[in-house]
């Protein structure tokens, strides 16, 4: 479906993967400094194939040039309606494009598809305030943290109690491992537990291994043992200079060990010594124990907006754990047996946005 927005903007929204209109999509990214991780095109092969969930690629073109792009996943979830998210269980996602007239047709575009496809709202995680007045909630932040090639600076810029607690978990006996796919064995047992713990369904080691297939060369796991135990693990993505945060869990049965503590600081020295500049840390809630402690790293706080368009939907969603209507069947997850987890959250999980 081809819309003309006006003389000079086309954009066009398509479902295959496979149109030669997408074919630039991520050299288009790759020109353009506010492009992020998320918008990469791997990601909606990924959501496609194995959520199963309708995708929508929306592009921006002048004189057939490239200029904007927005990658959207359609779920249709009983728990929450019919939903078009951009981006759908990571970080962020949302527009990247030229201007802010192009970003502005580009949401014009989703908002129409909204109507016509009768969906109850759209979502936009972005770094950015809406361009175009969208409603907003401001609960969620990003915690960045400034990397130098010479790791040293960073770690001298520590306070000396937290200096102390990272040299601590180091005499317990904790050691690193990172690598790819070898260690996804490792990660997803530590992340099953964790999400357990949190009362939060699971996806399918599956998922992580379509990561794998589509995004091989972004990805790398970090997993900490304790007598050769995996206790705590990472799964981060990298994308330009910039290292993105996206998974971490602890096996809580280890937890006064405080294996995150090496944890992080052995992904913060790979992130220098490789290149990157910048590690967000992954997204918190505000004043949440998770924003602490990545405070305690130097990480400086963004906020994140999470826009709505309201189409069928009254209210402003309020997709969060906190959330009391929730606290029942969280409690109920968290005292589930792992294996069960393991089985029964994948079949939840995809309508979780």
């Amino acid at each position: 479906m081809t819309v003309k927005m006006d003389k000079k903007i086309i954009t066009t929204i398509s479902s295959n993967l496979d149109s030669p209109k997408l074919t630039n999509w991520n050299q288009y990214l790759e020109s353009q400094d506010n492009a992020c991780f998320y918008q990469l095109l791997e990601w909606q092969y990924i959501n496609s194939t194995y959520f199963g969930h309708k995708i929508y690629c929306i592009t921006a073109e002048i004189d057939n040039k490239l200029v904007g792009v927005l990658p959207v996943v359609s779920i249709k979830s009983i728990f929450f309606g019919h939903i078009l998210s951009s981006m759908p269980f990571v970080n962020y996602g949302s527009s990247c494009s030229d201007s802010t007239d192009i970003d502005r047709q580009l949401i014009d575009a989703v908002c129409k598809l909204a109507n016509d496809k009768n969906t109850d709202y759209v979502e936009l995680r972005s770094i950015t305030p809406s361009a175009v007045g969208l409603k907003e909630t401001t609960n969620k932040i990003s915690l960045t943290l400034d990397l130098d090639v010479n790791y040293q600076s960073i770690w001298d810029s520590y306070k000396s109690k937290h200096r102390t607690n990272i040299r601590r978990v180091y005499k317990n006996g904790i050691t690193t491992k990172f690598g790819g796919e070898e260690l996804l064995n490792d990660f997803y047992q530590i992340i099953s537990k964790s999400w357990r713990t949190l009362g939060t369904p699971i996806y399918s080691i599956k998922y992580f291994e379509k990561i794998f297939t589509h995004l091989h060369r972004h990805i790398t796991i970090f997993v900490a043992y304790k007598d050769g135990v995996p206790i705590a693990a990472a799964l981060n993505g990298y994308y330009k200079k910039t290292v993105e945060g996206m998974w971490l869990g602890i096996d809580q049965s280890y937890r006064t060990l405080q294996p995150s503590y090496v944890l992080y600081w052995e992904m913060i020295k790979h992130a220098c010594e490789s290149g990157y500049t910048s590690f967000h840390l992954g997204r918190s809630s505000v004043d949440s124990g998770g924003e602490s402690f990545k405070k305690k790293w130097n990480a400086e706080t963004k906020q994140l907006y999470w826009q709505y368009y309201l189409n069928r939907a009254k209210d402003m969603p309020n997709l969060n754990p906190s959330n009391p209507k929730y606290k029942y069947f969280i409690n109920m997850w968290s005292r589930m047996p792992l294996k069960a987890t393991q089985m029964l959250g994948p079949l939840i999980s995809k309508y979780i946005p």
